[in-house]
């Protein structure tokens, strides 16, 4: 589909105050907008829903859904991508009740970890998910230690009267219907991946999330026919805010997939919807390249991608089997999530962009790393503060509003930024501090079909040695050193072993797991 075929593009200006109310009287105002029965969201079967039907189910939803909660109580969201769990998102909302987005595949005892942090007594799930995605001891042991258990399906059959009129006076008013928490009050409440421990909460306000929608409106030029494709998991942030709350709100038409690990059934939606829009990672977009026939991608306009780097084989790889742009963006859990991304009149590979409108930065310098520091960012979407383990429900905020990154980025004279790497993945040999995404840069240089990672380990000579583990069978050390030696790569950077694996684990995210990595090669070094 041709930019022509797409209406007039248009960006709007970030306007600070705009954010400072209610997520769901944004969406009201969404829906007056654009219109009542304009097609917002098409779930995974392809059912579609109206902004209309949106606000009847919410209210339908939120009138059931509260009754035996108070007011800003938490309450568990388990549902995969989808119509389901963007009613639920809104219902809660709606309600006055906090979505507190819960990672399924997170196994029993990091669900239960989060749900004592948060707080939350009652779980909103689906029997489908259970069924589908075999949770049924999960909930089991959810159930056990006292967690009440809300099934959609058996809560559709049960709404009284009471809440079918709530459904209909919400569509009807929905601004006089809704709850009024404050801007700065939780939105909703996600969970960091818990690879340093036991996962924190993040709690996000109304205002950290509308401000970052605002943000991207901002940073990109939208169509009025654009259509979005959104597979990434709504318990992950760039899936709620960017995958769901940005494109319904902007008036988007976002196409939802219930799990991004379906390549050749994601590449027939795309082409069957027109999309044009995108949501990806490194991983899942190479994937998406490579079982799609002929003409499956040539609707899209752009995809973005964040989580992981974007690679330049992949980019290569993209462009083989069709036209789109590759944007590599740049975010965190902490700042709901986007903090910067490249655009199409300014992309610049090897970055992940400009940071996004009202944002501050500041580089703190960090001991053996030069040209470079530790990202420290302020602005409207950074958090309202960590929810830690050993103190449930307590909200600590950032010092002076400052959330560092935990990244080592390097800023040009342009604002562009390009990520070293993790704090916490760069190997300290010798003295000198050697990134961990560089080895795995190499690796991806010379097997650009396999998944590559590179972990620390104690060196009692040298302090840390450097293990890359690899599902290329015909990786060998050798190739890496005459790799690094051609290109000028510091021979540091070359890893001491390599380790062949299978297969190496990723997140449902899609970004590798470093934990069971560093578990493998902690296994290796122990044999």
């Amino acid at each position: 589909m041709t930019s022509n075929n797409l209406g007039t593009p248009k960006r709007v200006p970030f306007d600070p105050a705009a954010a400072r109310r209610p997520v769901f009287h944004a969406l009201a105002q969404a829906r007056q907008e654009h219109g009542g029965d304009t097609v917002a969201l098409v779930d995974g079967d392809d059912r579609p829903l109206t902004y209309d039907a949106i606000l009847q189910a919410s209210f339908a939803l939120g009138s059931a859904l509260k009754r035996g909660t108070r007011n800003a109580e938490c309450v568990g969201v388990m549902l995969p991508t989808g119509a389901a769990a963007a009613l639920t998102f809104f219902a809660l909302s709606a309600a006055g009740r906090v979505p507190t987005m819960l990672n399924f595949t997170s196994g029993l005892a990091g669900l239960k970890s989060a749900l004592r942090t948060a707080q939350v007594k009652r779980i909103v799930t689906a029997h489908k998910l259970v069924q589908v995605a075999g949770l049924a001891d999960l909930v089991a042991g959810l159930a056990e230690v006292g967690h009440e258990i809300i099934y959609l399906e058996d809560l559709r059959k049960r709404l009284t009267l009471g809440d079918k009129i709530a459904a209909v006076a919400g569509r009807l008013a929905p601004r006089l219907m809704a709850a009024r928490p404050h801007p700065d009050a939780p939105a909703a409440i996600l969970f960091t991946s818990g690879t340093e421990g036991e996962p924190k909460g993040v709690a996000l306000s109304h205002a950290n999330i509308l401000a970052n929608v605002a943000q991207a409106r901002d940073h990109f030029y939208l169509y009025p026919k654009d259509v979005l494709f959104n597979p990434l998991p709504v318990f992950h942030c760039f899936g709620l805010t960017v995958g769901t709350v940005l494109p319904i709100l902007a008036g988007v038409k976002v196409i939802t997939h219930p799990s991004p690990l379906q390549p050749k059934e994601i590449t027939r939606r795309i082409r069957k919807h027109g999309v044009t829009l995108l949501l990806s990672t490194d991983t899942f977009i190479n994937q998406y390249a490579r079982a799609s026939e002929p003409g499956d991608l040539d609707s899209l306009r752009m995809a973005v991608c964040g989580a992981e780097r974007l690679r330049d084989e992949t980019r290569a790889a993209v462009r083989k089997k069709s036209g789109i742009t590759l944007l590599e963006g740049y975010g965190v859990t902490e700042t709901s999530p986007v903090i910067a991304a490249n655009q199409i009149e300014a992309n610049h590979p090897g970055t992940v962009g400009r940071m996004f409108a009202g944002m501050e930065a500041k580089l703190v310098p960090v001991p053996g790393i030069s040209g470079a520091g530790a990202l420290h960012v302020k602005g409207p979407n950074v958090m309202l503060g960590y929810i830690q383990p050993d103190a449930p429900g307590k909200i600590v905020p950032p010092e002076d509003g400052w959330y560092n990154t935990g990244d080592v980025v390097a800023i040009d004279a342009e604002g562009f930024i390009a990520i070293r790497g993790r704090l916490k993945r760069f190997a300290k040999i010798g003295g000198e501090a050697v990134s961990l995404a560089v080895v795995e840069n190499i690796a991806a240089a010379l097997w650009p079909d396999n998944a590559h990672a590179a972990v620390a380990l104690p060196d009692g000579r040298k302090g840390e040695q450097i293990v890359l583990v690899t599902d290329a069978r015909e990786a060998s050390r050798v190739d890496l050193i005459g790799w690094a030696q051609n290109h000028g790569v510091a021979e540091l950077s070359v890893p001491r072993r390599v380790l062949l694996v299978e297969a190496i684990p990723v997140l449902a995210t899609g970004k590798t797991d470093y934990v069971s990595v560093q578990k493998m090669a902690e296994a290796q070094q122990a044999g």
